[in-house]
């Protein structure tokens, strides 16, 4: 997918909703998740933003294992 920046409200929650229980779930902070999606890798305007469309309508459980699956994937460690 190509990068894509944030554009409307919608895209921010999403994006906040993704950082927050991705954190959550690996019981770190999500400053650490966000560090992770933007500094270390391009998850967050290669992967969630882009896919925003198709992945807000999935369950929380499957987007945050989405997200986890996609970090071990390209090697983004907390």
């Amino acid at each position: 997918m190509p990068d894509r920046k944030i554009q409307n409200f919608n895209e921010l929650e999403f994006a906040v909703f993704c950082i927050e229980n991705v954190a959550a779930k690996l019981g770190v902070g999500a400053e650490q998740v966000y560090q992770a999606f933007t500094e270390k890798s391009d998850i967050l305007n290669g992967y969630i933003v882009p896919g925003y469309e198709i992945l807000h309508t999935q369950s929380r459980e499957y987007i945050v294992d989405d997200l986890i699956d996609v970090m071990k994937e390209r090697g983004v460690e907390i």
